[in-house]
């Protein structure tokens, strides 16, 4: 769960950086960073909090250079601490490397420890360390043979880009889990997480980056390598259902035309009913609306969220209710009042924030509040980037459909089909991930790795 950016040969590279990382906040508010190279040395601020928050104009007016990368982060891999904000930077025999990544490497703690053993010194608990430590190790005369040794060595889900001298480098793993694109900037290469990094600084978008694939950007001319290949892509679907901004295009499909088939398939396979459908905003508003028009029931923002909610805020002594989810989502009680809802959200995790948002819409007057959900049930914890609790902590691993609609109170529940889900993307249904849904991990963990996850699981502040 993170965002990157990063441009090349650009005179303005760290204010780009700065506009690409704002575009690509919704990817993780923990913390941010941006590390530029000038022709001789590298220049790097971080910070805790989010982008608007760390960058200025006086800290920008430090990161001095015509190419720069950043990143904005939500840990899976990692505590959440200033020491493991990215970029990281280290000083080798091959001059200095600045690194971000979104994803997660599943055998990031067995190489860590082999290393160790051998003398590695780690300055960060994050599994990103691990792959400049692999290249540190196998020096190349060129920076990107010593990536390549490296990628070579890790698995798991990773789209890095890599800031070296005279180069920058961008990286997807041969499983494409997470997207990577490529841009141009009045002729300056770009890359981002999303294509709204573009917009915003006016590059035009050129392509995603194939699975596997490596560009290297050296004074705006570009260089394309690739990775040993894997029999077949596999990438995140929950990118489609809940990560991804509606105005991006991921893996070749407009996220926000796949919500809009979501929520209709949802509408055809669960019908009920109703006088209005509501989304839970912001992730369920596109399949709301796809599932009020497939429906014919009346699409009505039943619930408005506050746009205005930091990330920390000070809870009042006197216990309020609900408050958690009250300072965040509040009714619309002349739209809710006497009529029956429809609510419809991208997912349910625990189930605790659900229930609170039902009891919150019956409190407005609602007669009856009918739940459908624009995925399947999410049973098994994620391993490749997105934060999840542990399965003993998913109420659908635990409880039926019909246990969980008495848990959260509504009226009925029910969530899309997954044949309905992977029939709403474009491209073979096997080229997905939906581990999440069916627990079918197709790069397993290594041993050290799943006895890391679990005796120190995920974090999931701020989780359902």
């Amino acid at each position: 769960m993170c965002g990157i950016f990063g441009i090349e040969s650009h005179a303005d590279a760290a204010n780009l950086a700065y506009l690409g990382l704002y575009a690509l906040q919704h990817r993780g508010q923990e913390s941010a960073g941006i590390v530029s190279w000038d022709g001789q040395r590298m220049h790097v601020e971080r910070g805790m909090g989010e982008v608007a928050d760390i960058f200025d104009e006086a800290v920008l007016s430090r990161l001095a250079g015509d190419s720069a990368i950043g990143h904005t982060r939500y840990s899976t891999a990692g505590t959440s601490m200033l020491a493991n904000a990215q970029p990281i930077v280290v000083m080798t025999s091959m001059g200095p490397l600045g690194i971000v990544h979104n994803g997660n490497l599943v055998n990031a703690v067995e190489i860590r420890q082999r290393l160790e053993r051998d003398g590695s010194i780690f300055q960060t608990t994050s599994d990103t360390e691990v792959v400049l430590h692999l290249m540190a190790r196998s020096p190349r005369a060129d920076v990107v043979e010593s990536l390549m040794v490296a990628l070579g060595e890790v698995r798991g889900a990773y789209s890095l880009l890599l800031q070296a001298e005279g180069c920058l480098v961008a990286a997807r793993d041969p499983f494409g889990f997470r997207p990577l694109m490529l841009g141009d900037a009045d002729g300056s290469p770009c890359f981002a997480s999303e294509v709204g990094a573009f917009d915003l600084i006016d590059a035009k978008p050129v392509r995603e980056l194939k699975p596997g694939e490596i560009v290297v950007s050296r004074g705006g001319e570009l260089e394309f390598y690739r990775l040993p290949q894997v029999p077949q892509p596999t990438r995140c679907i929950f990118e489609h259902v809940y990560f991804a901004r509606p105005d991006s295009v991921v893996f070749g499909d407009a996220v926000s035309e796949v919500r809009l088939r979501l929520g209709s398939q949802l509408a055809k396979e669960s019908a009920v009913e109703a006088d209005l459908v509501s989304p839970v905003p912001d992730s369920g508003v596109f399949a709301a609306l796809g599932y009020s028009r497939a429906s014919g029931i009346p699409f009505e923002f039943g619930l408005i969220r506050n746009h205005y909610v930091g990330r920390t805020f000070i809870e009042p002594r006197n216990a309020i209710r609900h408050f958690g989810v009250k300072v965040k989502l509040n009714p619309v009680r002349p739209l809710i009042e006497g009529r029956r809802v429809i609510l419809v959200d991208d997912s349910i995790v625990r189930g605790t924030t659900s229930r609170k948002i039902v009891k919150m819409v019956r409190d407005a007057g609602a007669t009856e509040v009918h739940v459908r959900i624009s995925s399947p049930p999410t049973a098994w914890p994620c391993r490749y980037g997105i934060d999840t609790p542990n399965r003993s902590e998913l109420i659908a691993a635990n409880q039926t459909v019909e246990e969980i609609c008495g848990f959260i109170e509504a009226d009925s529940l029910a969530y899309l089909s997954m044949d309905g889900m992977l029939g709403s993307v474009s491209g073979e249904p096997g080229s997905y991930c939906t581990a999440c849904f069916s627990g079918e991990y197709r790069v397993p963990m290594s041993r050290e790795d799943e006895r890391q996850h679990t005796l120190f699981p995920i974090r999931t502040e701020g989780s359902e």
